[in-house]
Parts: C-alpha cells; structure tokens; sequence
C-alpha cells in the first residue's frame, strides 16, 4: 500500500519545487467534516465534524513528503471550481501563504491554485484573487474551532515567495527527520 505522505514524490510535472508541487486532499472545499491523514497507517481518518457554522473554503490537504513546525505534513489549501474529492493527488501552484499559530504552535497554511483548472489555474499571485475571498480564508481560520474553546491566531497573507521559502524549510525538515527516523508511519 502506498503511503501518501511518504510514498509519493512532491514534484509536479507542472513545474518546479517549490512553487509547483503535488498536492494529497484530504477535504473537499465545501465540507464541515476535518478528515485527517493517519499518520502511521496513511489512511484518512475523521478527526471530528466542526463545531462552529463554517466550511471550508477551499479543497485541504497537505504536500507530500513535508514537514511543518507543527510536526505534521505541510497544509496547502488548494483553490478550484470544483471540489476535490478525499485522497485525490493533484498538482498545485503555489500563490501565497498564510501564517497563524494554533494552539500556540506554528501551522501555516500554503494557498494554492490547481494547475489545470480553467478559472484558477490562470491566477498567478494573490492580487489575482478578489479580496473577499482571502477575507473569508482567514475568517475560517479565526472561527472554525472558537466553540472547541481552543486557541487560533492567523496572521496576513504573504506572497508566493514567502509560501516558496515555507516549502523549502519544510522539505528539507522532512528530509532531516527522515533520515534520523523521526517520522511517525516510517519503519525505522
């Protein structure tokens, strides 16, 4: 079985690392349902059903074979006419990130584009996107776990170099861990 965090390269064949990358979904935009990668086996669990009245914007997954601060995959949002259906592999286009703390720790959160996608594939960076629309990204972020009573801070929006760097550490984080065998699902 193939392990989705582990098992499967993050380059695209959309271009390069670390602006074009795949992309593993694990929420289709749309859902109030937080699926989960299982870390040790890499099937998707449901964590839980959100406890406040909010969706999510945009399809939720993470990049392969990336490490964040939060010790867990690294998260991408990816934006799309459609939604992505759960453990679909996509290819993605870095065009910004957006930076919070959850729970104290860092957990930031790539925004993408679908490569191939007719409408989003065209936006290049952040001022391609209409200004509501990161409005209701980061107001997402402020409410979806307020009635679980646990703490989010999201910080602005950043450009697609500052979403490049991000990658990059988190690539080579993984990397680092890897090799030690930090990584939970990995046999060491």
């Amino acid at each position: 079985m193939v392990h989705p965090w582990h098992d499967l390269t993050p380059t695209a064949g959309t271009g390069d690392l670390p602006g074009h990358f795949k992309a593993v979904i694990e929420i289709p935009q749309g859902s109030n349902l937080k699926f989960e990668l299982d870390k040790g086996s890499g099937m998707l669990k449901l964590d839980r059903v959100l406890s406040s009245a909010v969706y999510y914007p945009a399809n939720y997954g993470f990049i392969p074979q990336t490490l964040g601060e939060d010790h867990d995959p690294l998260d991408v949002l990816v934006y799309c006419t459609e939604a992505i259906p759960p453990m679909t592999v996509c290819e993605a286009r870095a065009v910004g990130v957006m930076t919070m703390l959850d729970q104290g720790e860092p957990d930031d959160k790539i925004i993408a584009v679908l490569s191939s996608d007719p409408i989003y594939g065209e936006r290049r960076t952040l001022d391609d996107f209409p200004q509501h629309t990161l409005k209701m990204l980061r107001r997402f972020f402020k409410d979806y776990k307020t009635l679980e009573l646990k703490q989010v801070e999201v910080d602005q929006i950043k450009p697609a170099s500052e979403a490049d760097r991000i990658i990059e550490a988190s690539l080579d984080r993984y990397f680092k861990a890897r090799q030690r065998g930090t990584i939970k699902g990995l046999i060491s």
